[in-house]
Parts: C-alpha cells; structure tokens; sequence
C-alpha cells in the first residue's frame, strides 16, 4: 500500500446519543483505510457500525475526536463544505437504491455530477454512459428504474456512486436487500473496481462470506472495534 495519507482516518472518535439516556455508541475509534484497499466492517445489529459510517462519511457531525479525508480534518467544517466534500469525494450505495422513478436510468447516474456543476451536460452524460458500461447495464440506461431487477437497480446505484470518481465509495448493507447470485455480482463488481481502477471501498455488512473475501474486516462489538 501506498505511504501517501490515507484515505480516511478516525482518531479517537466517539458519539453519544441522548434519547432520552445518554448512551455511548462508539467508543474511542481509531483506524486507517489506505488507497484501494477493500474493507469490510462486521458486528452484531446495535454494535455501531451503520453509525460509524454516518460519521465517516460525514452526514452526521456530532461526534468526538477527528475525521481525517486524504489528512483534511473535517470537523468544524460547514454544512455545505460537508455537501461538496460528500458529493464530490464520497460514493453512496445503500441496501434501498433510493433511485428517482421519475428520472431515467441515466439520468439518475448523472445527478450528482450535474450537482458538482464542474462538466457540462453532455460531459456528464459521457461519463455515465461509461460508468455504466463498466458494470455491464448501458443498455438499460434510457429505461425508468421501474423497469429493472432489484439487481439492476444496484448496478444503477453504484454507477450513480461512482459519477464523481469519488476518493472512496461507503457501502451500508449495499447486498441486505439481494438474493445469493446478485450479492456475489456485488461483490465481484466491487472487486473489479478495486482491482481494476484502484477504488477505495468501505462496507458494513452482515454477510459474512462478503466480509470473509474482502482486504481487511474490521469487526466491531458494543462500540468498540475488537478486531482490524
């Protein structure tokens, strides 16, 4: 792995909730995620790891300690520096794609590059027609997403994830919604990005045979990291 600042870097991070307890539910996280590297992060249901990733990917600012993007601390940053750095440097894919029924395929692959508002139209376009491509479903881009399979409609949203050719791509349980087949075509399209293009990818997920073929698991427990 490279030598470079990582990727990402929790320092000593922590976050409360106060509802109507406080209660602690991370508990002093310290890790790094080099570039390319494929991490998986596992743990029971209520360990924290699905509000790791809400702070990492910073939509949720109200934790303790530092959160380092290619060694920028993000903490004390506004709200719309927070919105550009998520949209220009973060990939999403969630386990519901949250695709817009009213938009295209293709359309619903560009919004977050027409949002960056750094390439024309027809840029953007291009480089969803590529995106796309890569994972093998261009020829359903001018369809409505009502017209695809759930496996599809992931396929959509990791081309949508990838339009900014984001630092790194976060994953929530981005198989929880799949059967066996579309799972491992996840995992296959997320190695191959990793492999082929050098992407940095982070998921929390509760499918062990995903986890097990990843770079590094990271294996949380009652807010803690335990393992990784």
């Amino acid at each position: 792995m490279s030598q470079a600042a990582p990727i990402l870097e929790a320092r000593n991070v922590s976050k409360y909730f106060h509802d109507p307890l406080t209660v602690q539910v991370l508990k002093d996280i310290s890790f790094t995620i080099q570039r390319g590297e494929f991490i998986a992060v596992i743990g029971k249901s209520g360990c924290g790891k699905s509000t790791l990733l809400y702070v990492l990917s910073t939509m949720d600012t109200d934790y303790e300690g530092d959160i380092m993007l290619e060694g920028t601390i993000l903490r004390g940053k506004k709200d719309a520096e927070l919105a550009r750095i998520r949209n220009n440097s973060i990939g999403f894919v969630f386990q519901f794609h949250y695709l817009l029924n009213e938009f295209s395929v293709l359309k619903n692959v560009m919004l977050p590059g027409l949002k960056k508002g750094d390439s024309s139209e027809k840029e953007v376009e291009h480089r969803a027609y590529e995106k796309l491509r890569i994972l093998g479903i261009q020829n359903e881009a001018l369809k409505m997403p009502n017209q695809l399979s759930g496996g599809q409609k992931q396929r959509v949203a990791i081309a949508r994830a990838l339009i900014n050719d984001p630092l790194i791509i976060m994953g929530d349980e981005p198989t929880g919604n799949l059967d066996k087949k579309n799972s491992d075509n996840v995992f296959d399209i997320f190695s191959e990005l990793c492999s082929e293009f050098g992407q940095t990818l982070l998921v929390v997920t509760h499918d062990l045979d995903f986890a097990s073929k990843t770079h590094r698991i990271i294996e949380m427990e009652d807010g803690r990291i335990i393992k990784g």
